[in-house]
């Protein structure tokens, strides 16, 4: 990939309007995908989700229920930090991810990538750009991720995204539970609250095609 995009890790969207992108990483479990799911129909909104390979595989079911309704982008296969991978282990990653995510959803991923652990360096991005992904940072990070037991809420989660919602923002959460010691899915409970508190601010929603057309 070349041109305008080529050579960065978008943290928001190039846009004036105030909308926000709602993207969701899916790299562990598929415990809060039904609640998602449930919410983004329920509103009609649109969404993003990040798939590993692995994910793809071992939850090939929930994968198909995504990908019926929703872009699909590449999110490496097992999720490793990039900058410590050789250029042929990058590659491999990307390469089998996406052909584990065509498998489980019936076609090709989005041309959009998220480095694992947001971990890039220009070498990294460089590398998947020119197997032909744009990459695909956030502006913020809901970080619900960390679960019940480390203190997330809703109330946390809608905090975090209100103080950074500005026109274009990208919004990460997780679909996936903590762990197994925390089965909390913070994201995933709060993602209703969060939809009515970024409504009650005049924004509304967009998918991230205006990076890829």
């Amino acid at each position: 990939m070349t041109g305008p995009l080529a050579g960065q890790d978008f943290a928001r969207l190039p846009i004036s309007e105030k909308k926000v992108a709602l993207t969701f990483d899916c790299g562990s479990s598929p415990d809060g995908v039904d609640k998602v799911l449930a919410a983004l129909e329920a509103h009609a909104l649109p969404a993003t989700f990040f798939m590993t390979g692995r994910f793809a595989s071992d939850h090939a079911e929930a994968a198909r229920r995504i990908g019926r309704a929703y872009p699909v982008g590449n999110h490496s296969l097992t999720h490793p930090e990039f900058p410590k991978l050789t250029h042929d282990e990058r590659v491999r990653e990307l390469r089998a991810a996406d052909r584990s995510i065509e498998r489980a959803i019936g076609r090709a991923p989005a041309p959009l990538f998220r480095f694992p652990f947001g971990a890039v360096d220009r070498q990294c991005t460089d590398e998947v750009n020119a197997e032909g992904y744009v990459c695909v940072r956030w502006t913020v990070d809901t970080v619900g991720w960390k679960g019940a037991a480390a203190g997330a809420t809703t109330d946390t989660v809608i905090a975090r995204v209100m103080e950074a919602l500005t026109p274009g923002a990208i919004v990460l959460m997780h679909v996936g539970r903590t762990s197994t010691a925390d089965p909390s899915t913070v994201d995933a409970t709060a993602l209703p609250h969060l939809i009515e508190a970024i409504d009650g601010q005049g924004y509304d929603y967009t998918s991230l095609a205006p990076l890829i057309g």
